[in-house]
């Protein structure tokens, strides 16, 4: 028996009990550290750990004060919280307790988020403070079924007028509670773990969709433990990394990590506060982290503009050291596909000395000096940004997989990783691509089904278990997968020319270190037009180079000059298009686009119809006289 047979027939049937080898193998082993912010309000947060050990007896205490709320085996407890490390004991707790979790996003409005609890028959709600107990209290009169609601942060468990109660109690009670109850009955939780099947409901993940209701995509207890046992056969990563986890864990990519970590038992560090980012990963210093391709964006528009602000030369050195590095990342990648061997010439290996000492060390040391790879996903990275942090020394592998897939479907292969591909893959992983280029997948980690839409999930899960991804792709010889663009979000000109807005949009964001977002239209126009965002840190920085009269954001983004600089890089990008391609007028946005307008899906994805409509005028505008407006 073949490795991935191995790893398919004879995996156990949960995180769950992955959990609990996890702990008898190393109880003593440092499993999460955390931010503890200064009493003082003022100052460094102090960073705290949790042995293996340690994390079972506070798992273990939620689980039974589950139980003793009276949930029963695969009811619905549902988790409104940021990413902190209360949110992975809370689900390792409600999966230990046979229960399956529904994640709602902290940003979700009252509306929403009363939809997914209900359409999920949530019956237990444990929500991070306050402001989520609130959705829900305003809602409550839609919710019959959820019968707690378990507060994190104890100060804002406060029952208000009109309460049942026993509704509202801190997660210290709860885990009081479960801590009696463990006495009473020792073997209750293990009992509970020991009783999981594999096809048992773990976790409702609901999907933002661009229109309409969003879809609760079931996923089982086998998903999470095929993922555990498929990354962790990878080799990307071992027992003496540390994982940086910032990413929402509401989402199915923070969701995964957590079961990889726990199969190989290495320490993760939690802190899902983005403005934080910057400022933990010196202190964490993390050997890998995962994050999706806005982040690396920024990071690359900030060291331009950084270098631009510091005058002509240190931007000149910035641009070629960039050129360099991505020169030489795509030569030694290319070596390595030929030879095994990351080799470049002799004259770009001492160009690539030199840039290094100048600019790349800096920003591993940003990075925290010891990180050996990002993992990045949910959307496409512009291969000019991949390779600029390749030839840096900062190798982000990309990866590819859907909440329907349960996140990791494929994923670069370490030292041999392709920069513009999402790599190979995973064990047991099957792949092929329909007539129409769409991407099919089957396996393991594909879901169940849509939660109570039988319909919807025959449209795209074939009763052979092939899984229709709805995105368009090409496979290499060798196995390695290059995504091309959403089936729904090809544009077709009025002229019949086809367009992938995403290639576009990519290779604007490698051009212009001052965008936030890009939104390219032309379906059934006649020519290509484009909506831009731009980042206000760095385009105020260029407007105080500049002397701008008013340094305002919003005066910034009305001057007249912006517009003059955007155009300008609006015709660097035009010189590498086809002609149908190309950007023929675009207007600047008056805002960035964000999750809470809905323009932005929680892991930031652009909900292309939204922008649309809430920018028509401006689309309308660069439109008109046109035949095809």
């Amino acid at each position: 028996m073949s490795d991935t047979q191995n790893l398919i027939e004879n995996r156990p049937p949960s995180v769950a009990n992955l959990f609990l080898e996890r702990v008898a193998k190393t109880p003593d082993g440092e499993a999460y550290r955390y931010p503890v912010p200064a009493a003082s309000g003022q100052g460094p947060d102090d960073w705290k750990s949790l042995s293996w050990g340690q994390a079972s007896t506070r798992v273990f205490a939620i689980a039974a004060g589950l139980i003793e709320l009276g949930v029963q085996s695969e009811e619905r407890v549902a988790l409104a919280a940021n990413t902190r490390v209360e949110w992975i004991l809370a689900d390792l707790g409600i999966l230990c307790a046979g229960a399956a979790t529904t994640t709602v996003y902290a940003s979700t409005n009252a509306e929403e988020a009363a939809f997914i609890l209900s359409d999920s028959d949530s019956r237990v709600l444990i929500a991070e403070d306050g402001e989520q107990l609130a959705k829900v209290r305003e809602r409550r009169g839609e919710l019959p079924d959820l019968k707690h609601v378990v507060v994190i942060q104890a100060a804002d468990a406060l029952a208000a007028e009109g309460d049942p109660e026993g509704w509202v109690l801190s997660l210290d009670e709860l885990e009081a509670r479960g801590a009696a109850y463990l006495e009473k009955n020792p073997e209750s939780v293990k009992e509970r773990v020991a009783a999981i099947t594999k096809d048992q409901l773990a976790t409702l993940i609901y999907t933002s969709g661009t229109t309409g209701r969003p879809k609760g995509v079931r996923l089982p207890h086998d998903n999470w433990s095929y993922m555990a046992k498929s990354i962790a056969q990878t080799g990307l990563i071992g027992p003496d990394d540390v994982q940086y986890l910032w990413l929402p864990l509401a989402h199915v990519f923070g969701k995964v990590l957590t079961s990889g970590q726990i199969e190989v038992g290495h320490v993760t560090a939690v802190d899902g506060r983005v403005d934080k980012i910057i400022e933990n990963l010196p202190i964490v210093q993390p050997t890998y982290m995962a994050a999706v391709p806005r982040i690396f964006e920024k990071v690359y528009n900030g060291v331009a503009a950084k270098a631009k602000a510091g005058g002509g030369a240190k931007y000149k050195i910035f641009q070629w050291a960039a050129g360099v590095a991505r020169e030489y990342a795509k030569v030694t990648q290319d070596n390595f596909r030929r030879t095994g061997q990351s080799s470049a010439p002799f004259g770009l290996s001492a160009k690539h000395k030199v840039a290094d000492a100048l600019v790349y060390s800096k920003l591993r040391e940003a990075f925290g000096g010891r990180l050996r790879a990002c993992i990045s996903g949910s959307a496409a990275l512009a291969p000019e940004i991949g390779f600029f942090f390749s030839g840096a020394g900062i190798h982000i592998l990309e990866g590819y997989g859907l909440t329907e897939s349960s996140a990791a479907s494929f994923v670069n292969p370490g030292e041999a990783y392709r920069t513009g591909t999402v790599g190979k893959p995973l064990p047991g992983c099957e792949v092929r691509i329909a007539e129409d280029g769409e991407i099919l997948l089957r396996g393991p980690g594909i879901m169940q089904g849509y939660h109570g839409l039988p319909e919807k999930t025959a449209e795209v899960l074939e009763s052979d278990g092939w899984f229709h991804t709805g995105d368009i792709g090409e496979l290499s010889v060798d196995g390695y997968l290059r995504i091309t663009d959403r089936k729904k979000d090809l544009i077709k000109t009025s002229g019949g020319k086809y367009i992938a807005p995403s290639e576009v949009e990519g290779q604007f964001k490698a051009v212009c270190p001052y965008v936030s977002n890009i939104l390219v239209i032309g379906a059934d126009r006649n020519f290509c037009t484009a909506l831009i965002a731009l980042d206000e840190p760095s385009i105020v920085n260029w407007a105080k180079e500049e002397g701008l009269s008013s340094t305002s954001y919003e005066a910034v983004l009305a001057d007249p000059k912006t517009n003059a600089l955007i155009e300008g890089y609006v015709k660097e990008l035009n010189q590498g298009l086809q002609r149908w391609q190309t950007i023929k007028q675009f207007r600047i946005l008056p805002r960035d686009l964000d999750v809470e307008h809905g323009e932005l899906t929680p892991s930031l994805k652009l909900k292309r119809p939204v922008v649309e409509r809430e920018f028509k005028a401006l689309v309308d505008e660069m439109y008109a006289g046109s035949r095809e407006a």
